[in-house]
C-alpha cells in the first residue's frame, strides 16, 4: 500500500455506474460538443501536470479540467466521481497518462462514450507499454514530445486558430519553460555521472536525462512504487551504499514514504547526504507544472552542490 497517500479501491461497476449516469451528457454531447471558433476546447486531463501543461497551451480556446488536483489523492488507485463522467462525457479532447499508471481513466472513457472525442494517451506518444517506468513528466524529453502532441491535437479540433495554437506553443517552450530547460541542461552538464539514491522509480526518468548514476537497485524502486515489499537483499544493499556514503544525494517522494523509505532518509540525513524531496502531483495545489517541476529542480540543484562543492 501507499500509506501517505489516499488509496480507495475502485471497481468497474462503479466506473459503470459512472457511465450510466452521464449518457445523457454524451448523448448530448456527440451531437453539439464540435468545437467553433467562438467556443473554447473542452479539455479533460487525468491528472493535472498534464492539465496545466494543456491549458497553457491552448491559452483562451481551452478549456481544461483535471480529474486529479489534489496533492493528496494518489492517481495510481483513483476512484471516479460523477463530476469526472460528466466531464469525461462532455469532452471533446482526453488526455490520459497510461503505461499502467491510471487504468481508472481507460475504464472512465469507455463507460462515456463521445463520438466527437479526441484522446491523447501519453504511452502512445512515448512509445511504452503498462509494465514501463509511467512517470514520463519527470522526463523533459518525454515532455517535449507530448507538448508537440497536445499543440497538433487542437490544431486539429480548431484549425481556425492553428496560428494561435502555434504562438501558444512557442512561447510556452521559448520563454515560460525556459527556467526548467535552463536548469536541466545545467544540472546534466555540471553533475552528469554523479551517482544518488532514490526512494521509487519517479525520480528514474528525470536522472536518466540528466545523466545522473542511480545506485538504488531498480527492483526495489519499483516495489515501493508498486506498493509492495522490497526484498531484504535490496535493504541491506541500500543500507550500505548510504553508510558507506556510496549516493551523493538521496531523492524521495514525500507523497509516498513507507517505513524502509523513512528510515533510509533518516539514515541519509544522519550520515550528512543531503536530501531532495519531489512529489507525484502538483504541489502545493494551484502551482502550474514549470513552478513546480523548476522548485524541485532548484533543491536538487543545491544538493548536488553541497554533496560535489561543484
Amino acid at each position: 500500500m501507499r500509506p501517505a497517500l489516499i488509496r480507495r479501491t475502485h471497481s468497474a461497476l462503479a466506473v459503470t455506474l459512472l457511465g450510466l449516469g452521464a449518457s445523457a451528457c454524451s448523448t448530448a454531447a456527440s451531437s453539439d460538443s464540435a468545437t467553433s471558433s467562438d467556443q473554447p476546447i473542452q479539455v479533460v486531463a487525468a491528472e493535472n501536470f498534464w492539465g496545466s501543461i494543456a491549458q497553457q497551451l491552448g491559452g483562451s480556446q481551452v478549456k481544461v479540467t483535471s480529474v486529479i488536483n489534489n496533492p493528496n489523492a494518489d492517481p495510481h488507485d483513483y476512484e471516479p466521481t460523477a463530476a469526472d463522467g460528466r466531464s469525461v462525457a462532455t469532452a471533446r479532447y482526453a488526455i490520459v497518462n497510461g503505461i499502467g499508471y491510471d487504468a481508472w481513466a481507460d475504464k472512465l472513457l469507455s463507460a462515456n462514450p463521445n463520438s466527437d472525442r479526441m484522446e491523447l494517451k501519453v504511452q502512445d506518444v512515448v512509445g511504452l507499454k503498462p509494465g514501463d517506468n509511467p512517470h514520463r513528466w519527470y522526463s523533459p524529453d518525454d515532455v517535449d514530445r507530448v507538448i508537440e502532441k497536445i499543440t497538433a491535437d487542437y490544431k486539429k479540433i480548431d484549425p481556425g486558430h492553428a496560428a494561435y495554437f502555434d504562438s501558444r506553443k512557442k512561447a510556452f517552450e521559448d520563454k515560460t519553460l525556459a527556467p526548467y530547460n535552463e536548469l536541466t541542461a545545467g544540472i546534466k552538464k555540471t553533475y552528469a555521472g554523479t551517482p544518488i539514491g532514490a526512494s521509487e522509480s519517479i525520480v528514474s526518468p528525470l536522472s536518466d536525462n540528466l545523466g545522473l548514476k542511480m545506485l538504488t537497485p531498480e527492483s526495489f524502486l519499483e516495489a515501493v512504487n508498486d506498493g509492495t515489499d522490497p526484498t531484504a537483499e535490496d535493504k541491506a544493499a541500500i543500507d550500505r551504499q548510504i553508510a558507506d556514503k556510496k549516493v551523493k544525494i538521496y531523492v524521495y517522494n514525500s507523497q509516498n514514504s513507507t517505513p524502509d523509505v523513512q528510515a533510509q532518509v533518516n539514515e541519509a540525513k544522519a550520515q550528512g547526504i543531503p536530501v531532495v524531496t519531489v512529489t507525484e502531483t502538483l504541489t502545493p495545489a494551484g502551482a502550474s507544472f514549470q513552478e513546480w517541476q523548476v522548485r524541485q529542480l532548484r533543491e536538487l540543484n543545491s544538493a548536488l552542490a553541497e554533496a560535489t562543492g561543484k
